[in-house]
């Protein structure tokens, strides 16, 4: 049966939340340095730099605000920081676009 009150479509998704969600993946580095930290288990600022064609401080200003979201965990490896994704909802909405893991490229 037709509900005649929308407003109460709004009571259950967090909208606020993924409104913050598609905030963050609207920056076209930002979804680059995502979609790479998803390709790979872990990774060192300079490496991810070089790979999605930005500078160390743009990248390290990027994921700041990703690990601020809890988006991104960092790991000391000796005298580097080594960046992983972790939010599965991201994971999640990154294998919707077309992301693949590094795995996934192997020929078996």
């Amino acid at each position: 049966m037709h509900d005649p009150d929308p407003s109460r479509a709004l009571t259950g998704p967090d909208i606020d939340g993924w409104a913050r969600r598609f905030e963050l993946l609207s920056d076209r580095g930002r979804l680059r340095i995502l979609h790479c930290l998803h390709h790979v288990e872990s990774i060192t600022v300079g490496d991810l730099a070089e790979t999605v064609d930005m500078t160390p401080t743009a990248v390290s200003h990027a994921l700041r605000l990703l690990r601020h979201h809890e988006w991104v965990s960092a790991e000391r490896d000796g005298r580097e920081m080594r960046y992983r994704l972790i939010d599965e909802t991201v994971h999640s909405l990154l294998h919707v676009m077309g992301a693949v893991h590094g795995h996934d490229h192997h020929a078996g």
